[in-house]
Parts: structure tokens; sequence; C-alpha cells
């Protein structure tokens, strides 16, 4: 028989998702399991890895893991306590002998130590005794379907995995697709608009409780937004300044700055009309399920007004389980035909023809489904819509150089697809739209370790390689270790024409005028040729060899995941070879060990 909507999970089936997300990206596929088993009446449980007492695990019977890797193989913030734990030297071999699990990881491919992390705990789980359900998943950034393209299928085996050993009753089943699954949360809407609204304070930085977090972000002044690409420059690309004096924030080169951004007032007005919500209308929001907690940055009561604005990632482009979703919820005939066979396993090819290869984003497939989207209640505003995450950003200046100043180098993301409308960023489009000049402009951010670490010990030369907004990071860098006195640092930079887009051009000539730097230049469209990054690197191949191998010198590469770090990689083995005497094999067993001892370590982004 079929399974009934809103039936009480089985209590005997205990279910936990445990996940370290650096991004969201992780939180999001663990909500997804959450509602996929929800759907076949299994008792299920997220949590952040850190939040959640390790010494439990003793005592729990089926764990799935969904955990990304960072920067060289690092795990994130949220679990690198857990992670401290779990390899510890002292836990028996026998420890989670009772315990059945899965490992689901969230990696990139251009990183060297690609879904490190999820790898790593895999046969650490499995050291301590528990029975690996499947092979651990992969998920890669790079594919060109995301990480669905791997996790898909790998639920699909997962959930026959764990539908043999923990059977459902015969009376239960698997809810069918049509019927939607129960709300996480309800809105309980007010009648009147509370005399002091919580949602009216925002933490300002003035006596923070410990360094600004994304509970407590630092509302930092900004100070300049200057466009540092030139008018005829097909990408506009913002130099951005921010005073950070008495916030607690404090980095080092290397480090990131975290932004929370907003959607744009014309959005939020559209998603209201769409939805036939009304945007003055305040609410306060309850978990359906013990256990269950509401967003942590979530204020309450909340206006639909503030939820949609700066919680509600309407600019997104949905996933499959949206469409799942809007299709259970859907009433019009036509518009539910097509929505379930986008949500069908069937349908993925026109569903990427439609949604993902164009980017259309939430709102727009709303608009394209007005009759569903006028009949979804509020209550399922939280399970169809992502909320908004943080963007981070290369930090590239230094304290040392720049007291109680933090600046960014922000591409503005807009491109044209098949579609009427530019595809836009959301926060680079919305950090662009803020004027200091017409008015006090504050936005909110926090600061954390970032992938890159530079060498503590002095004299260590540093070989930097970084085209075009890559280059962010290395300018931190530079400005650090000339204010300590390091003379060793030898920049690669590339970018089309010195004219249009030839960031901190005075301030590197500057500094190599001091005696400070050593900078290389390719500008890839001032001849009949392009010339880019790695061509300059085998130009130079005698003196990257030399600083590497006699000066122990560290190199480090920043900037778009494509096609650049393969090609740098080549370079460099090319030059092992040929400034080295080593044969090929010998050669790629040179660049891995210079990644296995961090002297090579990157930063790339899609």
């Amino acid at each position: 028989m079929q399974g009934t909507p809103g039936r009480t999970p089985m209590p005997n089936t205990r279910l936990l998702v445990l996940f370290g997300s650096q991004t969201g990206t992780a939180e999001d596929v663990s909500e997804r399991l959450s509602r996929e088993a929800r759907r076949r009446e299994l008792g299920c449980r997220v949590q952040a890895l850190d939040s959640y007492p390790v010494v439990n695990l003793i005592n729990e019977p089926l764990v799935i893991f969904v955990c990304a890797t960072t920067g060289q193989g690092e795990p994130p913030d949220n679990m690198k306590n857990f992670w401290r734990f779990i390899f510890r030297r002292n836990l028996p071999s026998t420890s989670l002998c009772r315990m059945d699990f899965a490992v689901l990881g969230l990696g990139d491919s251009s990183y060297a130590k690609f879904n490190f992390v999820a790898k790593k705990l895999h046969r650490r789980l499995l050291q301590l005794g528990g029975s690996a359900l499947l092979p651990v998943c992969l998920g890669d950034d790079q594919h060109e379907l995301g990480p669905d393209a791997t996790i898909d299928p790998w639920l699909h085996d997962l959930w026959e995995k764990v539908l043999g050993p923990h059977p459902l009753p015969l009376d239960l089943g698997l809810t069918p697709p049509g019927i939607p699954w129960p709300s996480k949360f309800t809105l309980k809407f007010l009648q009147e608009v509370p005399s002091t609204c919580s949602e009216e304070l925002r933490v300002a930085g003035t006596d923070p409780q410990g360094p600004p977090s994304e509970l407590q972000p630092f509302l930092a002044p900004m100070v300049t937004n200057q466009r540092v690409t030139g008018p005829s420059h097909f990408q506009d690309v913002r130099l951005i300044e921010f005073d950070i004096t008495g916030s607690g924030v404090s980095f080092v080169a290397g480090d990131v700055v975290l932004m929370q951004p907003e959607n744009t007032a014309s959005h939020v007005q559209q998603f209201c009309q769409v939805l036939g919500l009304d945007p003055d209308q305040h609410f306060t929001l309850q978990p359906r399920e013990p256990g269950v907690s509401c967003p942590a940055r979530l204020p309450q009561p909340c206006s639909i007004q503030r939820l949609v604005s700066q919680y509600l990632d309407v600019a997104s482009v949905p996933r499959r389980s949206f469409f799942e979703l809007l299709a259970c919820l859907s009433r019009h005939e036509l518009e539910r035909e097509k929505l379930l066979e986008f949500s069908s396993a069937q349908g993925q090819e026109e569903l990427r023809e439609y949604c993902t290869r164009p980017r259309r984003t939430v709102l727009e497939v709303l608009c394209d489904f007005p009759h569903t989207a006028g009949a979804i209640p509020p209550d399922y505003l939280l399970d169809l819509i992502p909320l908004i995450r943080p963007r981070v950003f290369s930090i590239a200046s230094s304290l040392r150089a720049l007291p109680s100043r933090l600046q960014v180098l922000v591409a503005v993301v807009r491109y044209q697809t098949r579609l009427k409308e530019p595809r836009r960023g959301l926060c680079s489009n919305w950090l662009a739209s803020l004027d200091p000049g017409q008015g006090p402009v504050r936005v909110p951010l926090w600061v954390r370790s970032g992938g890159l670490t530079f060498p503590k010990t002095p004299d260590t030369p540093v070989i930097m390689v970084g085209p075009g907004t890559g280059v962010a990071p290395f300018r931190a860098a530079i400005q650090e270790r000339v204010a300590q006195g390091e003379t060793g640092n030898v920049l690669f930079f590339g970018c089309r024409q010195r004219d249009q887009d030839f960031y901190w051009e005075a301030e590197w000539k500057e500094l190599q005028a001091r005696g400070c730097l050593t900078l290389v230049t390719a500008f890839s469209r001032e001849q009949e040729q392009k010339v880019y990054v790695q061509h300059r690197l085998r130009e130079l191949g005698p003196l990257v060899w030399g600083l590497l191998d006699l000066r122990g010198a560290h190199f480090y590469l920043a900037g778009n995941a494509k096609y650049m770090p393969a090609d740098v990689s080549d370079a460099l083995t090319s030059i092992f070879q040929e400034e080295g005497g080593l044969s090929g094999p010998a050669a790629a067993a040179y660049l891995a060990r210079l990644q296995r001892t961090l002297r090579f370590q990157t930063e790339t982004w899609a």
C-alpha cells in the first residue's frame, strides 16, 4: 500500500544525516536526504557535524555523512572538531561496529585533493568497524551537470540499501510522487505588526560577543566602490574598500571575507506578486517536527518582504527536487504534467535544456508556471527555495599596509544566454549597485581562513600565478611580505590588454622599481597569437626551476578553474623535465610532492 501524507515516521527507524559544509551545498544535499527520507516514512535527523555529540555515534544504527572538501584538502569549519576526534589514535577498532554508514562527498576536480575529506572519512569509518552501505560518492562541481550527476544515481542505490536491511512495514511505502510531503515549517501569520519587531534589529558590530560571524556579522561601512576596468572593457570589475574600525575583524594573506547579499527590490516585488503574498504581512516560523530548528539567521517575527529580500535565494538555479515539490503542489493540469516530466528521471535532458543550461532562476520558473505559483502554500516557501548563502571573496589587502581597511576585487557577473534577460550574479551585482557617494552603505561581513597559506619562514621565495581577478589574494600576500621585508616575490599576472584590465599596474611597477617584486605579464589580446601565463612560465623556466629546487620556493595559483590550472601544471611538468632533467614520471612525482607538502597550492573557482 502507498504511504499516507503526514503519517508519523517509524519510531524504530533512525536515520541520521551529519554534514560538514563550508558554503552551504553539503547542507542543501543533507536537507534533500531528509525530504526523501520523509517521503519513505523514515525518521530522519539532520545536524552539522560539530553540533552532534560525536561520542553518541556508537549508538547510531544508520548514518549518512555529507561532507565538502575545502582548500588544500581541509575539512569545513563546522566539522573540524569532529575531524580531530574521529582520527584519535586511541579509538578502538570496534568503536562503530554496530553502525551502517555511507559517505557523500562534495568537491572540485580542479583541485589536487579532490574530495579528500570524503575519501579519508570513508576509510576511517571502516577502520573503526563501521559497515559501508555503498562506495563513497564523489560529487564534482566541474561536471557539466554539477554534483547531481553523481549524487542522483548514488541516492537511488542508497535508498535500495537502506530499505533492504531496514524494511518498511507492509502497510507503508513510498509516498506517491504526486502527493506533497509535509512542509518542514509552518508560517503563523500575525494579525498586527508587532510594536517592537526583532526584524528591525541588526547587528552593527557594537559590543560584539567575539569576532564577527555568520550569526553576528559586522555591518562594515563601504568606503569606495571603484570600477578598475576600462570603459570599453567587456567586464565590470570593482575594487571595493570597507572600513573595519572597531569590528574585531582580523586577517592575514590568504584569508577570505564572506558577505551576505540581498535580492533586488524588483525581484522581491515580482516574487510576491506571482505568489500572491502580502510583503507587509508578518509571521513567526514554527518547526513541524520536534528536533528541527528554525534557520538561525531568520528573525522572529519577520515580514514577508524581509524573508524574500534577505533570505530566499530566488535568483538561484533550482535543483530537481524543486520541480518535484512544485509538481506535487500544482493543481493546474497542464502545468502539473510538465512539472512532473521535469522531475522524472526520464525528463532530465529536457530539464537541463529548460533550466540548467540557460541558468533559469527560481523566480523565472515560478513566472513560467503562474497557476502553480499562485497556489503555493506559504508553509512550503523554505522547502522550495534555498536560503541565500554568503558569498566568499579573497581579501585583496593586508592590514600591515592598510590598517582598519579591507579590500576586495569583484568581477560583476553578467552574461547572456538564450534567455532574454542577461544572467546576473546575485552578490556581485548587489555590491556593484551600492554607492557610498550617495549616502552611508553598510555590508554584513565576516572573515575566515582561506585555502592559501604563505610561508612563515623568512627568506622563502614565493611564485604566484594570478591571471585576472585571481591576482587578488596575491596582492594581499605581496603587501604583507613587503611590509615584513621579504623581497623574494615573483608574480605572473595575465589579462587581455594592459590599458583595460591591468589591475594595480602602478603599484606593481613601484614595487618592482624598489626591488621588492619580480613582475611577469601576459597580455593575451595584444598580439595575433594569444599569450597566457603558462607561456610566460615556460619562457622563464630556469628562474622557476631555480627558485623551486634550489631555494625551496612555494608556488601558488589562483583563478578560473576551467583550463588554466591544468595548463599551468603542464607547464611546470615541462620545466621540471627541461630544466631539471627529470623523466616524465619523475616530473609528475616532483609536482605531486610539491602539492603534498603544500609548496604548491591552488585556489580556483568555476
